[in-house]
This record gives C-alpha cells, structure tokens and sequence, in this order.
C-alpha cells in the first residue's frame, strides 16, 4: 500500500513513512493511492467478527508489506484489551430507529482513545525496529492531548509534547493530561485558542530545524494516517451489528477537525452500505456553513459547552476535497491558498458531490443543554454536549434519509459536568474507577505565550538525550 499527498508535489510513501511523517513534504495530508475494497458478501461475513477481529480485516490492506500480519494482530489484541466494555464500541438504543455508538469505554474517556491506543503501540512497534527516536507534537481541543499522552508515555523512543488552549478545555479534560508524570510527557498550556495550536503544529513540521541533529516530529493528530485508519473500524462494526449490507445505515457525528466523519465517509466508499453522513456541529459551524451555503470563511471562534468542537480549521476537510475535485494536487492547493486569505469556495461540481454524501446540522450551546434534557428524558441515556449536538443533527436532518440511524458519543458524560448540570441532572456523574481520584491528583503543565518561538525553545531545551 501507497499514499500520496493531497496537493500532488510529494513522493508517494509506504504506511510506515507515512505514520512518521504526518504532513506531507508540499503541505498536505496523505491519503492511500487507492482503497480496499469489500463486497456484500465480504460485509455480511463481518457481523459474526468480534471487534479486535473485525479491526484486523478493516486495517490489514493498509498496512500491508510493512507490518507482519501475527506482529499487527498483536498490536490491536493489545490495543483493545484496556477497553473497558467487552464490545469496545457498543450501541445503545435511544430511540426508534436510532442508537448512539460508545466510543468512550477506553483508558481516557473519549473516541480517540481507539485510533490512539493503536497508534502508539505502532510508533513503539516501528521506533524499536529502526532504532530511532522522535518527538510526538500534538495539539489538542481537548481529547486527543490526553489519549495520545496515555498511548506514549510508557514509549522509550518518544518525547511527547502536547499544546491545548489555555483556559479552554474542561477541568477533567485538563487534569488527565497534567497528571501524568512521566519524564517523557510535557503538557503547554498556550495562550490562544485551538486553530493557534494546530497552526503552531503545522508550522513546526514545516521546519523542524529547531529540532536536535537525528529528531524528527510525528503527528498524533488525525492528520495522521493512522488515526484515519483506525477509526474506519467503528462504522463497520456499527452498521453490519445493525443489517448491514442488507440495510443502509445513517451516521451522525459530531465534528470539528473532519477526521472522525472522513473514517465514516471512507468506509462508504470502501463498500459499506452508508444511506447518509450527517456533519453536526457547534456554534462553530464552518463545517455546516459549506455544506449549506458554501460558505468556508474563517469567523471568530467560540468558546462553548462542547469544547472539542471548538475548531475553525478542519484540517481533514482537505483529505475529502481531494476526492471531490477527481484527486487534482493543483486545485488544492489552490483552495488552501486561498483559504489563508481567510475564506474559500467549492466549484458547483464539488458542492454537488458533497451534498450527495452528506446533511449537516448546526448546534449551540442552548439547544445543546435541551437536547440533554430531552433525550434523558425520553430513554433515561445521559449524553455528553458532543453526543446531544450529534443526536440533535439526526433528528433535524430525519428528511435526507431513511432507516437506521447511529449518533457517534465521542464522550463520557464525566468529562463535561458543567454541560450535564446546566441540564439539570441531578444525580452524581461518577468518574469510572481507574480515574476516580482524577481531580486530586498532582498536575504538572507549563503556560506559554501564544508565541511558537517560546514553544519552540520550551521543546528544545526538555528533548531527552
């Protein structure tokens, strides 16, 4: 397996190079040269798989001719064995014709835990194979900085150093992050918002000169290959648990950065049944203003009750639009040209296709806090702002699609309280047990200037030798 950049300038690389590259060398993400492929027949096999079985037949076309196949099936078993639930990702009914996927049940509560657990057993996996050691960078609105932190601190070849927006992200969100005391994990608090991270992210990899002789950065982020992959998994365990290939499903998903939706948008085009793909957002809604109005322009961002959301920049937005302008390195760069001036806009040929493929659906902080309330009420199912904004967005788009409907809880409600209390739940929103003691734990995390020089220097100078 190939992959190739979005903006057509780079060389093609294998999976391994990929994982440790996160951008490509012009600037843009890679995605495969082309995609594996399953039929009916193929998809109605899968409902009897169980998850880390099912994870194994989904990723191993991609990671072909790099991983041996009994050293990547040991990595997923080990992946997946910390998950709380036996399913990994279960569904719950919360109504007719509709359910929410859980992909928190995983060491940090939230769903990157699935993509991150994998992925750092695979940079040790990699690292310890090339004698090699690197410096993760990652940004974070939120749950990515912890989820990778938990899959790389155990890590000898890695340094990781994670930027959140400073005052940003919740209590919980913060504390499982700044409670790690591990001499290879560093958490920077910046001065700024999330879009000011991930830029600070995308310039370092751009020049890493900064960076001791022999080091080189790798992503944690979605613009990594291998979160990608990963997250392909969930959908086709969602929809073949639910009829599939004999029933098309419908996904809602709550989104910021495009990654979570683009695993669900790759799944269809690999072969999976999808009826329809539902973007739901917050008040940052650029996401839903191109689809509905082809309106991709940068706007001040909002600070709200579902703080992973809270992007401007949907790096992976960049991956889908290479597809919808017939895979054309050219016109992308283009469009992120003229993104940087603050605003862009799809061709007619290019809305049209992504309106085939996708509903979009707006959310803010009210009816967020309403839909809690609602939906507690309804099916007694206690959702976490992220999850409300998804099933919100199922339920207000009910007229582009029929059937089964799966709403992605990319949380546990324990991490946002303040959401669940404005709601007026009146019970206890129990951390589980292994992180019961979270809010007493001793933090450690540094306050930096919205300035990447002083982040720079910060790294520089705590690179273990």
């Amino acid at each position: 397996m190939k992959y190739i950049s979005t903006r057509g300038k780079a060389p093609a690389l294998s999976f391994e190079e990929v994982m440790l590259t996160g951008l490509a060398s012009d600037g843009g993400l890679y995605v495969p040269e082309q995609l594996p492929q399953f039929s009916a027949a193929d998809i109605k096999a899968m409902a009897d798989m169980d998850y880390t079985e099912l994870a194994f037949r989904i990723m191993s076309p991609f990671v072909a001719g790099d991983i041996p196949e009994d050293d990547f099936r040991q990595l997923i078993n080990d992946a997946y064995g910390q998950f709380r639930h036996q399913a990994i990702t279960p569904l719950v009914q919360t109504g007719h014709n509709e359910w929410v996927l859980e992909l928190f049940h995983g060491p940090t509560l939230a769903f990157k835990d699935v993509a991150l657990q994998l992925l750092g057993r695979l940079l040790d996996y990699v690292l310890k194979k090339r004698d090699q050691k690197v410096v993760v960078m990652g940004a974070t609105s939120g749950d990515t900085g912890s989820a990778a932190i938990e899959g790389c601190r155990h890590c000898d070849n890695v340094d990781i150093f994670i930027l959140y927006p400073h005052q940003r992200v919740s209590e919980v969100q913060r504390r499982q992050m700044t409670t790690v005391i591990s001499p290879n994990v560093h958490t920077l608090a910046v001065e700024g918002n999330f879009d000011d991270c991930q830029n600070f992210l995308k310039e370092s990899f751009a020049d890493q000169s900064f960076l001791p002789e022999g080091r080189q950065l790798v992503a944690v982020n979605s613009i990594n290959w291998a979160r990608i992959m990963a997250q392909i998994v969930y959908y086709f365990y969602a929809a073949t648990a639910l009829g599939a290939p004999d029933r098309k499903i419908s996904f809602s998903v709550p989104t910021g950065n495009f990654g979570d939706i683009f695993a669900g948008y790759l799944a269809k085009q690999m072969g999976l049944p999808v009826a329809r793909l539902i973007i739901a957002t917050n008040a940052n809604d650029i996401l839903h203003r191109c689809i509905s109005a082809n309106d991709h322009s940068k706007k001040e961002l909002i600070h709200s009750l579902s703080p992973s959301m809270d992007i401007m920049v949907s790096s992976n937005f960049e991956r889908l639009l290479f597809d919808l302008y017939d895979r054309d390195g050219a016109a992308i760069q283009g469009l992120m040209d003229d993104f940087k001036t603050g605003s862009m806009s799809l061709s007619e040929d290019a809305l049209a296709k992504a309106r085939e493929l996708f509903s979009s659906h707006r959310v803010d902080d009210a009816r967020t806090i309403q839909v809690i309330k609602e939906v507690l009420a309804q099916s007694e199912y206690l959702a976490d702002p992220h999850t409300a904004i998804g099933i919100d967005a199922a339920r207000q788009t009910r007229g582009s699609y029929s059937g089964p409907v799966v709403c992605l809880s990319t949380a546990h409600p324990a991490k946002f309280t303040d959401a669940v209390e404005r709601a007026g739940y009146g019970g206890v929103v129990s951390l589980p047990l292994h992180m019961a003691d979270l809010l007493s734990r001793e933090e450690r995390y540094t306050v930096l200037p919205n300035d990447l020089s002083k982040v720079k220097e910060y790294m520089a100078k705590n690179i273990r030798a």
